[in-house]
């Protein structure tokens, strides 16, 4: 089978038919309707990026760019990409950037891309490729009240000789996740709609459909490219249309209650918390 690569782009016209939603912008919702509001329908974002999304998309490119092996020389290109994207910061980022931690990552990076693709032949042994940042654009039959599609990019599709397919997403983090991490329920859930959508879409039987996180570890001492399979049966699958109608009947509806339960997270405050936007 031949590599499809950013493949089925939508034309304008097919876009422009029907309105969408992503995961991204689900797991907004389900945080707090009234932020998806502001970021995904008002398009307020004070969040501009940092050093550690330039890396993850550095990282991301430099994969992408050896599976199609249109460069050899990962350490190299990963230098170019992350420094382009570094370039596209606001200089209020990057005038407030940690250049020492920035220096690390560039050292990490090198690394971590020269392991990424051979982690894929351990973990698999044998398999081809199928696709790669392969766009997602799926009626969301299960909600009748109006036309949605689900839009979304999976980064790898590989299949194995038991003649399983298996989707990949990639993922930047410091030392890894924890066990509460890798079975949250949103955040496998992207996996989920991947399998579900993508199940639609090439009329593969749900079952012959495997889905998995490849964490590439900045930090970590050992095992820096970690694999792991995420299930999702039938009850998962439910659970998540359930929540994916839930979510488009209140945003068709323009419903977007404030969630003051999500004004806080781990990682801080909201960044529309006490601002004029929500008060």
């Amino acid at each position: 089978m031949q590599l499809q690569q950013k493949n089925d782009l939508v034309p304008e016209e097919q876009k422009n038919k029907k309105k969408h939603i992503s995961y991204s912008e689900l797991k907004n919702w389900a945080t707090c309707p009234h932020y998806h509001k502001l970021v995904n329908l008002d398009k307020l974002r004070a969040f501009e990026g940092n050093e550690y999304t330039s890396f993850g998309t550095a990282l991301h490119e430099t994969c992408e760019k050896l599976i199609l092996k249109e460069t050899t020389e990962p350490g190299k290109y990963f230098l170019g990409s992350f420094e382009k994207q570094l370039e596209k910061l606001p200089s209020t980022v990057l005038e407030t950037m940690d250049k020492d931690r920035v220096s690390q990552m560039e050292t990490q990076g090198q690394l971590l891309s020269k392991m990424a693709i051979p982690a894929l032949y351990d973990y698999f042994g044998e398999f081809e490729y199928v696709s790669i940042e392969e766009q997602l654009y799926e009626n969301i039959e299960e909600f009748s009240n109006a036309p949605y599609n689900f839009k979304g990019y999976i980064d790898l599709v590989v299949k194995t000789p038991d003649g399983k397919h298996h989707i990949i997403d990639w993922k930047t983090c410091s030392w890894g996740w924890d066990s509460r991490k890798k079975n949250d329920r949103m955040i496998t859930y992207q996996l989920t709609f991947y399998k579900y959508f993508w199940s639609k879409k090439h009329n593969v039987p749900l079952d012959q459909i495997e889905t998995h996180f490849a964490l590439l570890k900045r930090t970590a001492k050992n095992n820096q490219v970690e694999l792991f399979r995420v299930t999702s049966g039938n009850k998962k699958i439910d659970n998540a249309l359930k929540l994916l109608t839930k979510a488009l009947y209140n945003i068709n509806n323009k419903n977007f209650l404030k969630n003051r339960l999500g004004c806080k997270s781990q990682w801080g405050y909201c960044e529309f918390y006490n601002t004029e936007h929500c008060k």
